[in-house]
């Protein structure tokens, strides 16, 4: 073989060039399919979102497809919020604990991070943002302030039972002994009155009735609301989860001020768990909290150790991070202040704010 021939034929074995495209009309069924195989992605890469960002809060959405020889490779959501209290930012994703690249390899990874990094100076964004659960981009100012709690499901009931840590596990019992129980609610109706009451005491916005009706439209099964009952029948507690390959993840959730004395808020998560179990999941994702939060110790204590998680910015003005969320002291006044409005007025001007917040 000459030498000629020897280079010709290493040409022909070397991987082709990534190239980066926006999504275009027809892409949602080859996305999707790439999202299920890519060991990356997780459920707020698929498509669905697109539709449900750009309807509900009316953002721009900007999906990024990488290819190798026809052959999508890599992808990446990401969303335009631009108000003027909060900023101008491109984010992967809004309303997502999880986001960032998902692709096949370094190479279509780093390509969809480039034309993200050209997307975000084009848009003139003050800056982009990453959420991942790998930190991708060294060098990049961080956020350290939430993380994420995963944990494997046995293939057993009981043994899951037995695993939940000894004063959790009465609480689970004290429920089951006040004679709550679950039900699968085909609606969102009830869960978002628990939902918007709950928020409403902590004194941030609710996200819109649409929003969580549109949820359930666009992901059907794979979107199920749970809601506990009383011995009487009334929704004390409520929990929105989505499914995804062999995870569950409870996303949204609310109760009512006497779901505590009920023990309804860890009888729910068992019953999810239970749930899980019996269909043969083998992962449960009790998502995003903020560290020094209720949500936080709550998790904890269910023996579910923290992972932290990587939100990722590159700054184009200013060189802080942003810190648009309730634990900035500077919302410390404005909390207040939205915990002591009426509900009627809170739900009605609260999808207006935080459409933003993302």
């Amino acid at each position: 073989m000459t030498q000629a021939e020897a280079l010709a034929e290493r040409a022909s074995r070397a991987p082709s060039a990534v190239a980066v495209r926006a999504f275009a009309r027809g892409d949602d069924a080859a996305w999707d399919a790439f999202v299920v195989r890519c060991s990356a992605a997780t459920f707020f890469h698929r498509s669905g979102w697109r539709d449900i960002i750009e309807d509900v809060f009316r953002h721009r959405s900007h999906y990024l497809i990488a290819e190798r020889d026809g052959a999508i490779c890599g992808v990446l959501p990401l969303a335009e919020i631009d108000s003027r209290f909060f900023g101008h930012a491109l984010v992967s994703l809004p309303f997502a604990v999880y986001g960032g690249p998902a692709a096949d390899d370094a190479e279509s990874r780093g390509a969809l991070i480039d034309a993200a990094v050209e997307l975000a100076r084009s848009c003139d964004a003050d800056h982009l943002e990453l959420r991942d659960r790998e930190a991708l981009c060294p060098g990049w100012p961080t956020q350290g302030l939430y993380v994420t709690f995963r944990k494997a499901i046995e293939p057993d009931v009981d043994t899951n039972m037995l695993a939940i840590p000894r004063k959790q596990r009465a609480m689970v019992r004290k429920g089951i002994k006040q004679g709550l129980k679950s039900v699968v609610d085909a609606r969102t109706d009830r869960f978002f009155d628990l939902y918007a009451d709950n928020v409403h005491r902590h004194g941030t916005p609710a996200l819109p009735r649409r929003y969580f009706a549109r949820l359930k439209a666009v992901f059907g099964d794979d979107c199920e609301v749970t809601i506990v009952e009383d011995a009487d029948g009334t929704a004390v507690s409520g929990v929105m989860s989505f499914y995804f390959r062999d995870e569950v993840l409870p996303y949204y959730a609310g109760d009512t001020t006497a779901a505590r004395d009920l023990a309804a808020n860890d009888f729910k998560y068992w019953e999810l768990l239970r749930r899980a179990c019996e269909r043969g999941l083998r992962l449960f994702d009790y998502g995003r909290s903020k560290r020094g939060t209720g949500s936080f110790d709550f998790k904890k204590n269910w023996g579910f150790e923290p992972t932290p998680l990587h939100y990722e910015y590159r700054l184009f003005r200013g060189n802080a991070v942003p810190q648009n969320n309730p634990s900035n002291p500077k919302y410390r006044a404005m909390i207040a202040l939205w915990r002591r409005l009426p509900r009627p007025i809170v739900n009605a001007i609260g999808p207006a704010i935080v459409r933003h917040l993302g």
